[in-house]
């Protein structure tokens, strides 16, 4: 900085104090004008998937990178198709943004294998270690973090139980495709051998086989459960369309299904699961290095119900899971 020579020395020590006072909160406004770039992609595009999209631009602007403004966002969907998906993902990485921001197991490990150096924040992913997403929890390591929505898996057992106690035949709706959904399966059959539920499994590789699959669990499954599939979400209307012709009640991991007609889901809020992971990208485009950043765990789960569907479907909401419920649908 350079100052008149007419300033005197007393003034000129008091000038230099104050630019010295001012020079972080200076610096810290200037990085914020830069306009950063910031790259979403989906596997699908579903509610809750676009709900944690919506969230994690919300977040950055709460941070202080607005849309339009100082921040840039591209987004693209890869419509189901993990080619597609790769496709973007080479795409992302050859136009360089500030962090790229896969949403889905597909899309992360996409954007994981199409970079080495641009920052990547997963979010919406069941298993980052077993996806190969990043070393551990605790230090991800090179240049990936992010969050993972592992569902509760043990308590949707519990309150497909409560709500169908006569069940004991548990369908169950995924694509072997998704890693995510495999884990899930695994996890769903240990806590419904818990109790005394088997599982009956349906493949559904693209949103196309959806109904056909539920209809091959008609007279199989006593209830039938969605995980956090991508696949089967973003065909959901067709599964709850047999659901209820055939008086088959299905229950989701996603509450956002609840509102499309499932019965009864515990599950994220995924608006909020969006906002935790652009509080990361935040992080990171303040300059921290992904591979020293945790990989967080989805907060809060709430328990949506719809009493309405579930009638339609044979079943009949519980008093006892009505009062505890966060979200009554239809009331």
């Amino acid at each position: 900085m350079t100052f008149p020579r007419l300033l005197g020395p007393r003034l000129l020590c008091a000038a230099v104090a104050l630019a010295a006072f001012a020079t972080p909160a200076a610096l810290s406004g200037a990085a914020l004008a830069q306009t950063k770039t910031v790259a979403i992609t989906a596997i699908v595009q579903h509610p809750a998937l676009d709900a944690t999209r919506d969230g994690v631009v919300e977040a950055l602007k709460e941070a202080g990178w607005t849309s339009g403004q100082n921040l840039k966002v591209e987004y693209q969907s890869a419509q189901g198709n993990p080619a597609t998906a790769a496709q973007i993902a080479r795409q992302f990485a050859g136009s360089k943004p500030d962090v790229i921001v896969p949403i889905s197991t597909p899309s992360a490990q996409a954007v994981a294998a199409a970079t080495r150096d641009i920052p990547v924040v997963f979010t919406a992913v069941t298993d980052p270690v077993g996806a190969q997403l990043v070393k551990s929890l605790e230090k991800p390591g090179a240049n990936v973090t992010g969050l993972s929505d592992m569902a509760p898996v043990a308590e949707h057992v519990a309150l497909i139980r409560e709500i169908v106690p006569t069940a004991k035949r548990l369908g169950v709706l995924y694509n072997p495709g998704e890693p995510n959904s495999v884990v899930l399966v695994k996890i769903l059959k240990d806590e419904a051998a818990k109790v005394g539920l088997s599982v009956v499994e349906a493949s559904v590789p693209k949103s196309a086989d959806a109904q056909p699959a539920i209809r091959s669990l008609v007279g199989k499954a006593d209830a039938v459960y969605v995980p956090l599939d991508n696949t089967v979400v973003s065909a959901l209307e067709s599964v709850i369309s047999v659901g209820q012709q055939a008086k088959l009640p299905i229950f989701s991991a996603d509450t956002d299904s609840v509102t499309r007609g499932a019965a009864a889901s515990i599950g994220f809020d995924y608006f909020q699961v969006g906002k935790q992971t652009g509080a990361v990208v935040a992080r990171v485009l303040k300059g921290e290095k992904p591979g020293d950043i945790a990989v967080a765990l989805a907060k809060g789960t709430d328990l949506f119900v719809n009493p309405k569907s579930a009638a339609a479907m044979g079943v009949t909401i519980p008093d006892s899971v009505l009062k505890r419920a966060t979200k009554v649908v239809g009331q």
